[in-house]
């Protein structure tokens, strides 16, 4: 059964799946599928061509699939995807793709948007990744799986943000983050690797061994980036997560990577 309580306004076309609850003063625009056992507390507006996953859990004032704060956006009709088993609370927005980005922002399953994050245009979210409150990514951002975003953190626009790498809370991030790194600060630094979600996500203590081993011979002093990935991508060829990290800083991207802060603060 659905329930949709009677001051709720569901436009003609929005497709609502089985066991939907829609809460007081909801708004459901035209063009959203909300899959089945998705609950909307109260209050909360989602519009454009969104499609909301199963199970996902929304909470009040939450801004969903409105235009994107971008002006070259010309009213195309791009799409907001948002997957299963997701958490999105108070004052969260979320805004649909652009022409220029693919016309598609994306967000996987399991993940946790607490209160106040923004995703932006041409966002590409995967799954188990948490945004603590008030964290923002700008357009075109990549969040890989199982990303932590601190409280009022800021991404800048482009930015790649590896799988399992922590952003500290207030960190302005303009350049790309290795996957499993950490970093912090105005703007932010890598300040090492993100050990504590590595080991709650059930890398053995041999893993995070050579994870550190690695990590020191790509930020070493001594030879260039190009070299020294070419001696750690042979040493540990059998790694994964080491390799996550080499395909990474690879990877075609508009942004350099983050680097340490050096003993000169530079």
């Amino acid at each position: 059964m659905v329930e949709i309580h009677t001051t709720a306004i569901i436009e003609e076309g929005a497709e609502i799946g089985e066991s939907v609850i829609i809460g007081p003063y909801c708004y459901v625009g035209e063009n959203v599928n909300i899959s089945d056992g998705c609950r909307l507390t109260s209050h909360v507006v989602i519009s454009g061509n969104t499609t909301i996953g199963a199970n996902t859990h929304i909470y009040p004032f939450a801004s969903i699939g409105h235009p994107p704060q971008d002006m070259k956006y010309k009213g195309e009709a791009s799409r907001l995807e948002i997957g299963a088993n997701n958490i999105i609370r108070e004052h969260v927005t979320m805004n649909p793709g652009t022409e220029g980005g693919g016309m598609v922002t994306r967000i996987g399953n399991n993940c946790l948007f607490m209160v106040g994050a923004h995703v932006a245009h041409d966002g590409l979210v995967g799954n188990h990744v948490i945004f603590a409150n008030n964290a923002t990514i700008a357009g075109h951002v990549v969040v890989e799986d199982y990303g932590i975003l601190g409280g009022l953190c800021a991404v800048h626009q482009f930015v790649r943000i590896g799988c399992h790498a922590m952003i500290g809370g207030m960190s302005g991030v303009e350049q790309d983050v290795i996957p499993y790194g950490s970093v912090l600060g105005n703007r932010a630094r890598l300040a090492g690797l993100n050990v504590v979600g590595i080991r709650r996500r059930g890398f053995s203590r041999s893993e995070i061994a050579d994870l550190r081993k690695a990590y020191r011979l790509l930020f070493a002093e001594e030879g260039s980036m190009a070299e020294r990935l070419i001696d750690v991508s042979e040493m540990y060829k059998e790694n994964e997560a080491v390799m996550d990290i080499v395909d990474f800083i690879r990877g075609d991207s508009s942004r350099s990577i983050c680097q340490p802060r050096t003993e000169h603060g530079t």
